[in-house]
């Protein structure tokens, strides 16, 4: 099956994260970069004055997300997880919970810590269920550590992107890792809603 891609099938990447510094932040930039590249990216940074007693207002930003056609998650871990400001957006992302409403969305995430093995794992686990508990798909990376020519994944976990920022700095490898999730989730997106509009046209 041979797939022409049309102006609509352009995909749209809503990066969903909490930053308690710029590292964070600087990985959502990579990652909308590499989005970019295949459609539409927006950054939606969680703050601390967003939350009204321990809530997030996700009402306010409810259609972007609902537009989305891939929802990419991040946030620093904390204690094996993520920062309470990101766990204040995914409890009131379940306004949605019951009626499946980012069902079939692609989901994705990315995580950073101050050592080499900080449970960042556990908080990309965190993400992933959360796209399964709305229906989501996950996409994780592509690259086997230490087989990449660009050295991209050197911190060799396969479920999303991670990077180690002992002093604040982002290692160059993981800020090109970030840019290539962000190219694959959109890159996907753009695939997925072309069989879409290629099945509406043959009903």
């Amino acid at each position: 099956m041979v797939i022409t891609h049309h102006a609509n099938d352009m995909s749209h990447i809503q990066i969903v994260y909490y930053s308690s510094g710029e590292s964070t932040h600087s990985l959502a930039e990579a990652i909308r970069d590499g989005a970019s590249e295949y459609g539409r990216a927006r950054l939606l940074r969680i703050l601390p004055q967003h939350l009204r007693h321990g809530r997030y207002p996700i009402q306010a930003f409810i259609d972007e997300l609902q537009d989305a056609s891939a929802i990419i998650f991040g946030s620093p871990t904390f204690m094996g997880g993520p920062a309470a400001q990101f766990k204040a957006f995914a409890d009131a992302s379940s306004a949605g919970w019951c009626r499946q409403a980012w069902a079939d969305k692609i989901a994705a995430g990315f995580t950073i810590g101050g050592n080499l093995n900080g449970d960042q794992q556990c908080t990309l686990a965190y993400f992933s269920t959360l796209a399964a508990q709305h229906g989501m798909l996950w996409c994780g990376l592509d690259i086997a550590a230490g087989y990449s020519p660009e050295g991209l994944n050197r911190l060799g976990c396969q479920l999303g992107a991670t990077a180690h920022s002992p002093d604040g700095k982002l290692h160059p490898s993981d800020l090109a890792t970030a840019r290539h999730l962000g190219r694959r989730v959109a890159r996907l997106a753009q695939r997925m809603r072309a069989i879409a509009r290629l099945e509406e046209q043959q009903t």
